[in-house]
């Protein structure tokens, strides 16, 4: 069943601008999907048309069913979306527990049950609750950016580029978490510039271009497909990560 279905949806930050120019798309229960293409190619901006950080120009976002398009952030959060920008995803100047405590402004009946809940699935943040989010590390700062996003239990949520400026072993370490987080039952669309770790990992990929989706499919078969690697992945095939889907 899908979770979340896109269709010809157009949009960007002003209203006679338009870098996702139609775009369709679905994400079911319980996926990964990657999504990836271009620099410039309208997929942060695509993010955020679903989001609700921008009002889309047409088209039609259905979440659970419902059509969501034109309406706000903090309404489509409440339906069970949560969206990590790549940027500016923590409050560097507070402390994990008082990060975590924003995060549960949409639901706060709930807050202190779901802090519990993610230091137990985060030591780290527990160990840390009361160390200021700007002293963490990258990679670190991403889980505390994901633990913010999961205070809504959302049933999907959207990453950003993830691992960007993350080293190596902390973009590995970060992939791993996200697949947890799936296996959790938490569905993913994620827009990831490292494009052969994100495909090992999800479950189909749609290749944007030009705000358009022009392939969709097993994530495994775009890997391997030799015009989307020339074109998308680095020109020649690379060793998936371990224990990839």
């Amino acid at each position: 069943m899908s979770l979340l279905v896109v269709n010809d949806l157009r949009g960007g930050y002003v209203a006679a601008d338009e870098i996702v120019k139609g775009a369709t798309l679905h994400v079911d229960e319980g996926e990964i999907v990657s999504l990836i293409g271009p620099n410039g190619a309208g997929k942060s901006t695509l993010l955020k048309l679903i989001a609700g950080l921008l009002r889309p120009k047409a088209g039609q976002v259905r979440l659970r069913d419902r059509d969501t398009a034109g309406l706000g952030a903090p309404e489509i959060s409440r339906l069970g979306l949560s969206f990590v920008p790549q940027e500016r995803n923590v409050f560097g100047g507070m402390t994990i527990a008082e990060n975590l405590e924003m995060g549960g402004f949409v639901d706060g009946r709930h807050a202190k049950q779901r802090i519990a809940e993610l230091y137990e699935r985060f030591p780290m943040l527990a160990d840390k609750r009361r160390a200021a989010a700007r002293t963490l590390s990258g990679g670190q700062r991403q889980i505390l950016a994901m633990a913010i996003a999961l205070m809504n239990a959302p049933k999907l949520l959207l990453l950003d580029e993830p691992t960007a400026g993350l080293s190596p072993r902390a973009a590995e370490e970060l992939f791993g978490t996200i697949v947890a987080l799936n296996t959790s039952g938490v569905a993913i669309l994620m827009v990831e510039q490292n494009a052969l770790e994100a495909l090992a990992v999800s479950a189909r990929a749609c290749v944007l271009v030009q705000g358009r989706v022009e392939r969709e499919g097993h994530a495994g078969e775009l890997a391997s497909d030799p015009t989307v690697r020339d074109l998308f992945l680095g020109g020649k095939a690379q060793p998936m990560l371990a224990g990839s889907v």
